[in-house]
């Protein structure tokens, strides 16, 4: 899954793009294409388990990140639909605000999702008259989809995101086939200077406004500072955080926001050879976790001997973990819960 990074031009989005990518892409600066990359998924449990089961290696979860253009104020059509198509195909949103030089942070964060809504409107319109033609024959599907067009159409005709919707599963589905922009899921950063890394700034409170009133999450780094650490060696960079009283690098509280904004909940497989955090869907089962690591291992699942990492944070150690009874058998039917340490028995 693929988070899309969002917003007007000058923001930071690159470096905040390359904090996250460690620096590992060669960016484009001024293109009219995106970056893209992977971020790997700073986590603490992930640290935590390896001192209770030391490994030879320790693997992060990944999140496919896409440094999207930013769009320029007044800019022509051309290069916004370009933007635009872009933004279309990630599944989940980042907008990065300025909020360093005193600009005006809810403003822009309206003026990104006015051009969201409005692109979606001309989309609506088309898919308006399209099923209305189709519900002619009398077809049952095509009423359904109808209706949820209708609500759509609306939505952004009110200047509402489609996200504001109360969507059932079956409405969810007809949405994404349409792919509207103001569907996805959002998550606002705050990209403030090296004076401001509380987020005391206005431009930073209007961003967490923003955020609570759209019921979403904000998070506020200096993309800066983190593009700066993620080039660093390890002793380095405990230097560099040290001597600027940070405990962690801001950049893993984004990564933790941007898996919960993409529905992604985190589970551990753990052993001599390796650590290893993976994400998967909330709400996956056992099996469709299997599969994340191998599709042999779903296609010839038996049952999931797990235990959640907060036991054995608790109890230190495994075979206290057995012996307080906390291991798990979970069958076909166990619902993954974040956090789970799983070791999988398959048969092919």
């Amino acid at each position: 899954m693929e988070c899309g990074l969002i917003g007007l031009q000058g923001v930071g989005k690159t470096t905040l793009f390359q904090a996250l990518t460690a620096h590992a892409v060669p960016v484009q600066v001024g293109s009219m294409k995106p970056n893209v990359g992977i971020a790997a998924m700073p986590d603490p449990r992930l640290e935590q388990i390896a001192e209770f089961i030391p490994p030879e290696k320790l693997i992060p979860a990944t999140v496919q990140v896409v440094d999207i253009p930013g769009v320029a104020s007044g800019g022509g059509a051309s290069s916004l639909n370009q933007i635009l198509a872009h933004i279309r195909t990630v599944d989940a949103l980042v907008q990065v605000v300025n909020c360093w030089e005193g600009r005006d942070a809810a403003s822009d964060i309206a003026l990104m999702e006015a051009e969201l809504i409005l692109a979606d409107l001309v989309v609506a319109e088309g898919a308006l008259d399209k099923a209305r033609r189709a519900t002619r024959s009398g077809d049952a599907d095509a009423k359904k989809r109808l209706a949820v067009v209708e609500k759509v159409y609306e939505m952004l005709s009110d200047e509402r995101p489609v996200r504001d919707g109360d969507w059932d599963a079956a409405e969810a589905a007809v949405l994404k086939s349409y792919g509207f922009m103001s569907a996805k899921p959002v998550l606002y950063v705050a990209n403030v200077g090296e004076d401001d890394l509380d987020g005391a700034s206005p431009a930073a409170e209007a961003v967490q406004a923003a955020a609570s009133a759209a019921g979403t999450t904000s998070v506020c780094v200096c993309a800066e500072i983190e593009s700066e650490i993620a080039e660093l060696e390890a002793a380095d960079r405990s230097e560099m955080l040290e001597s600027m009283g940070i405990d962690r690098p801001a950049i893993g509280v984004l990564a933790s926001a941007m898996n919960e904004v993409l529905g992604l909940s985190t589970f551990y497989t753990a052993g001599e050879k390796e650590v290893r955090a993976w994400s998967i869907p909330r709400g996956a089962s056992a099996p469709e976790a299997a599969g994340s690591i191998h599709s042999d291992i779903q296609r010839g699942f038996i049952r999931a001997e797990c235990y959640h990492c907060d036991d054995l944070f608790e109890l230190k150690g495994e075979k206290a973990i057995k012996e307080a009874g906390k291991l798990r058998s979970e069958g076909k039917a166990y619902c993954m819960q974040d956090g789970d340490v799983v070791h999988f028995l398959f048969n092919v």
